[in-house]
């Protein structure tokens, strides 16, 4: 079976005057993201059901390699695929840190797609 996750990036809320933290756009980031997560998995159920394959899907909220890792570690996972945006023109290694990150840490095979 094929696990398709999708891991959003933490709410960090802008501190307001006197220190604390300004909640009131949490729940618009929730709403906004996981809508976007979820159009994302959609779009990964029509793809893979266009190549007669079943995929489970799951979003999850945390640091993006951290909540990778933490998945493959968790789970009976045996590869993990990746794309990757890139650092730059300039970088050795056309890897992004969250990519390159997973493929350091994690205790199975990764392949990086760009």
């Amino acid at each position: 079976m094929i696990t398709v996750l999708h891991v959003m990036q933490p709410f960090e809320p802008e501190v307001a005057e006197g220190g604390q933290p300004a909640y009131d756009e949490m729940d618009e980031w929730y709403e906004t993201h996981h809508g976007e997560a979820e159009r994302i998995l959609d779009e990964a159920h029509e793809l893979a059901s266009e190549y007669e394959t079943g995929i489970s899907t799951v979003i999850d909220i945390g640091e993006p390699w951290r909540a990778i890792v933490s998945y493959v570690e968790e789970h009976d996972i045996e590869h993990v695929i990746i794309g990757s945006h890139g650092r730059n023109e300039d970088s050795p290694l056309p890897l992004g840190s969250v990519a390159e990150t997973v493929m350091r840490r994690a205790p199975v095979l990764v392949s990086i797609v760009r």
